[in-house]
């Protein structure tokens, strides 16, 4: 049902780009808030606890990361080639039916 409704839409397999790419947008942030809690923490025990949620968002940032890669949504050493997919994912964006 799900890709039926995709398929309406004019969406087709963009929606797994955009969750994948909101899913490492949301990880690049708790990182950083991660990193910015450990430098305020009043304890030993509240900094051992932080830094070992920083190492887990740090590992789910590489795994989302290379799920994308792998996909074909995220080019990290090829400018040109995420250009390409950016002015895709656009393109599809714009062209989605308005209600």
């Amino acid at each position: 049902m799900n890709q039926i409704v995709q398929n309406l839409m004019g969406m087709g397999d963009i929606t797994d780009q955009v969750i994948a790419s909101d899913l490492l947008i949301s990880a690049k942030s708790g990182i950083k808030n991660y990193a910015f809690a450990i430098t305020e923490a009043a304890t030993p025990e509240v900094r051992e606890a932080l830094h070992q949620q920083l190492n887990d968002a740090i590992d789910l940032h590489g795994n989302i990361s290379d799920y994308m890669i792998d996909s074909g949504y995220y080019h990290p050493r090829n400018v040109n080639e995420q250009l390409a997919v950016d002015a895709q994912t656009t393109n599809t964006a714009l062209n989605i039916p308005k209600p």
